[in-house]
């Protein structure tokens, strides 16, 4: 390979990157749950492509698949054709996802980013009620074209676009870092005065686990009367279970705890097996109202995705082994980062499975962002999110290795000792 002049990116790239600033590296491969930089250093990986790699960089059993799949010329692009690829996809995923769950959606592709999967939510929410309203919630983020935008609540992305974002009302998520909120009073106010301002809704929108916002979990029972609400006024619940789904909480669809069934459900980035681009839109039968290429695009028939897809289904989600291996290393997280950042601490945590915050918002000085910069400097790649940064992480793959999820739990914990632990803040 030539050699590469890294001031290409400063050069040729946008200005909108931002993976590469918060991670100033030139990655070259990666496997499992390592990154390697063209210079030969390595990273424990506890960002999983912001949650697109749930089952580890280049699994073996899946990169076989696409091999033997591109060997035997199989067809790449395939716009919305049947395909032999995607035959197979929706056989394993209607086998082993959706029937051992009593689940009988409809599966719409769209076009690959999950903020298409959301748009086509939307759009079918009000063409199969003909109401406009769609209620979200305080923290959620959808994605950032025009229609998901406007369910989204962070003003940082909503920047420029207010007043061409009409049709949601936001209300607070039950926890916020405002502290807990009623947020089905609220919502039972607003759909049973008949002067609350507010029409009645198409949709609600949620995740059960919000990521961009600050990881908030949802209460179980809150989930479970939502549901019974929704049902009561004949509204439609859509979940958002793009970066929570495909296992990342500990079972296959995040709002499986509940034990309630939306209206519909979108779902990308882990769904495509292998980090390739993909999202689907679930729909109970009856709402399937679509006219023919009614919502299409070009590049909703990623037939790699389809292959890669299919293989991860069977190969992890045949029986619930997976999963319990999901549930038992967030177990060991959670326990992890009670007794070395809580306890010591003082410092708030929260998550499920294998998706984790660590709440800086109250220790003076020290940023998420701060301790992220730490953790990349000791070799750990981890991200921030929350309403202003202010909370660290944790995405893992699925698959990581005990003792790689442990190496990188001690970073953690030794850059949070290092910025915090004594009273003193180090810039």
């Amino acid at each position: 390979m030539s050699v590469i002049d890294e001031t290409v990116f400063e050069a040729a790239e946008s200005a909108v990157r931002s993976y590469s600033r918060s991670f100033p590296a030139l990655f070259s491969t990666a496997k499992g749950d390592c990154l390697s930089t063209a210079d030969g250093r390595y990273y424990i990986d506890f960002l999983a492509g912001a949650g697109s790699l749930n089952y580890g960089h280049n699994p073996d059993s899946i990169k076989r698949a696409l091999i033997d799949y591109l060997g035997g010329d199989g067809l790449v692009h395939g716009l919305d054709l049947a395909t032999s690829a995607k035959a197979d996809f929706l056989d394993a995923f209607r086998e082993h996802i959706l029937r051992p769950r009593g689940l009988g959606y409809k599966v719409q592709f769209t076009s690959p980013s999950g903020t298409n999967a959301v748009e086509a939510a939307l759009k079918l929410a009000r063409l199969a009620t003909g109401r406009s309203t769609v209620i979200a919630f305080s923290g959620g983020f959808h994605g950032v074209s025009t229609g998901s935008l406007a369910a989204t609540a962070s003003g940082y992305f909503r920047q420029g676009l207010h007043q061409t974002l009409p049709f949601v009302t936001h209300i607070p998520y039950p926890q916020t870092p405002l502290g807990d909120f009623d947020s089905l009073d609220l919502l039972r106010r607003l759909l049973e005065d008949p002067s609350s301002g507010v029409d009645k809704p198409a949709a609600v929108l949620l995740e059960t686990v919000q990521g961009e916002g600050g990881v908030y979990a949802a209460p179980i029972p809150f989930l479970k009367q939502l549901r019974a609400l929704c049902d009561r006024h004949r509204i439609l619940l859509i979940v958002d279970d793009i970066q929570a789904g495909c296992g990342r909480t500990g079972t296959f669809f995040s709002f499986e705890p509940a034990g309630i069934e939306p209206d519909m459900v979108t779902l990308a980035k882990s769904i495509g097996g292998y980090g390739l681009p993909m999202a689907v839109l679930l729909m109970k039968p009856e709402l399937d109202v679509w006219q023919p290429g009614q919502h299409n695009g070009t590049f909703r028939g990623n037939q790699l995705a389809f292959v890669a897809a299919a293989t991860a289904i069977r190969h992890y989600w045949s029986d619930d082994a997976f999963a319990a291996k999901v549930r038992k290393k967030g177990e060991l997280v959670a326990d992890f980062l009670q007794r070395r950042v809580t306890g010591p601490l003082g410092i708030p945590v929260r998550g499920r499975g294998l998706m984790w915050g660590i709440d800086l918002s109250d220790v003076p000085g020290v940023t998420a962002g701060k301790v992220s910069r730490l953790c990349f400097e000791k070799g750990l790649v981890i991200e921030s999110c929350g309403r202003g940064s202010e909370v660290l992480k944790l995405l893992p793959p699925l698959t990581i290795s005990q003792v790689n999820l442990s190496l990188g739990l001690d970073t953690v914990a030794a850059s949070l000792s290092e910025l915090a632990g004594d009273g003193t803040i180090q810039s």
